[in-house]
Parts: C-alpha cells; sequence; structure tokens
C-alpha cells in the first residue's frame, strides 16, 4: 500500500509538492543535479490509501541525476500499518530520462521496504516488495499530460502480481499556481493478501510557492473502494483533503 516517487513517487502528495520547486545543488565535477526535499504532510496517501492510518507524515527526497540522465534516489516516511509494527518507509530508485518523438520519458525501478516489519512473527507476510515503471509526459501549450505504468512481481504483503496505470494533468495557472489531476487503477493478484480489491483512486489539487522557496500544496484525494473493503473495515481508504509543506534544496 505505497506510492512510486514519480518516478520518485514518491508520493501523490510529493508529486504536488516537487512540480512547484525548481532549487537543486550542482556538483559540476560529477556532472550531477542533486535535490533534497523535506515536506511535512497531514497525512501520507500513497494511490490514495493513507498509509499513517490518517496520521501526520513527515517525509525527506532525495535524487542525484546525472547529466545523462541516469539518476538515483531514496525516499523516507513514518508509516503505520494495521497488524505490523513498521513505523518507517525507505525506499530506494534508480531509473534513466531521456525525450523520444518529443515525450518525455522515465524508466526507472523502486524498492519498497519496512525495516520494522521484519520483526514479524514467523508466517507473517513480507510487505517489502519491487516495482519496474515507466512514466511518459509532454507539455501541451500550458498543461503537461502524463501517463504511467508500474509493475510489480509480488506486490504489497506477498500479494502476487501488481499492475498499475496512471494518467495527470498539471496546468500552469495566474499569479504562480499549478493545478493538478491525477486518475490512477491498481490491480491485484491476491486481494485478499493486500487487504483491498482492485481499486480506482483520483485526486485534484493545487500548489504555490510562497517567499523563501517554500511550496504549500492542497488536495482532494479518493478511492472507490467501501469501507467494508478496506482492509477489515479500515477509513484509511476514505476521501480527504491533504494539505502539503516542503522546501526543495
Amino acid at each position: 500500500m505505497k506510492m512510486f516517487l514519480a518516478a520518485a513517487s514518491l508520493a501523490a502528495a510529493a508529486s504536488l509538492c516537487a512540480q512547484a520547486a525548481s532549487a537543486q545543488t550542482r556538483v559540476d565535477p560529477l556532472d550531477l543535479s542533486v535535490t533534497l526535499t523535506p515536506t511535512l504532510a497531514t497525512d501520507y496517501l500513497f494511490r490514495g490509501i493513507s498509509q499513517t492510518r490518517n496520521r501526520p507524515a513527515a517525509q525527506l527526497t532525495f535524487e542525484a541525476l546525472h547529466d545523462s540522465g541516469f539518476y538515483v534516489g531514496a525516499f523516507l516516511s513514518n508509516v503505520a500499518f494495521a497488524g505490523t509494527n513498521a513505523r518507517q518507509e525507505v525506499d530506494a530508485l534508480a531509473g534513466y530520462r531521456f525525450q523520444m518523438l518529443d515525450i518525455n520519458w522515465d524508466v526507472g525501478a523502486i524498492y519498497y521496504s519496512y525495516p520494522g516489519s521484519r520483526r514479524l512473527a514467523p508466517g507473517a507476510y513480507n510487505i517489502d516488495y519491487i516495482e519496474g515503471a515507466v512514466k511518459a509526459s509532454r507539455a501541451v501549450g500550458p498543461a503537461t499530460l502524463s501517463a504511467a505504468v508500474n509493475l510489480s512481481p509480488n506486490y504489497f504483503g506477498q500479494s502476487g502480481t501488481g499492475v498499475y496505470l496512471e494518467g495527470g494533468v498539471d496546468l500552469a495557472l495566474p499569479l504562480g499556481f499549478t493545478a493538478s489531476g491525477r486518475l490512477g487503477y491498481q490491480w491485484i493478484e491476491h486481494e485478499p493478501r493486500f487487504g483491498t480489491p482492485d481499486y480506482l483512486w483520483y485526486s485534484v489539487g493545487a500548489a504555490h510557492d510562497i517567499p523563501g522557496g517554500v511550496t504549500l500544496a492542497v488536495g482532494y484525494y479518493g478511492t472507490d473502494i467501501h469501507q467494508r473493503d478496506c482492509g477489515g473495515g479500515q477509513k484509511i481508504c476514505d476521501e480527504r483533503v491533504l494539505f502539503t509543506v516542503s522546501r526543495k534544496f
């Protein structure tokens, strides 16, 4: 139950914040551009589902991008899953970005890990997993259209093959605002192990930079999962408003 860091994912909240910030550190001898983004959020939503059981999240995103297009990165966040003692998520990712046919491509892989989950009792499902991801985007006037597909051979909770599709649009507005919309669908081979049926999620939001390089964002998120089908009746799949504040260095 969690997010590709859009490529890097990260997170549906992180995608709203990162698009509006532009600061980075240049390491010329290595031809690298390095970014570090701390984020505070009212929740950690991954594909529409809360990863913190509706509680606030403190997150950190790191990326080192080479001039060739290759990159590596990491994402850290607090989490809270019912039935596990995992308290942290630590993701590692790597990939390659390039342009072809006037389309920007991002091809990579993400390893999602939850260190605390390794202390679970014998026989419990492993919640660490890996995904391959392909993302394409193209600017059309003031809008940027995007599409992504993620594939995991053994998704969260050893739930078998997981396939995820997403479409999105980011729209530059007057006064420095950016509006965003996302629509995604997650297929899960073994739904009972994951805790929900296959589902659709959506979001609409806006972001804006304020003095000091800080980005404020707000979004409305929801899924088509009924509460009775959400992890044994949890409220982590409900509709909600998400607020985030971030600063990219």
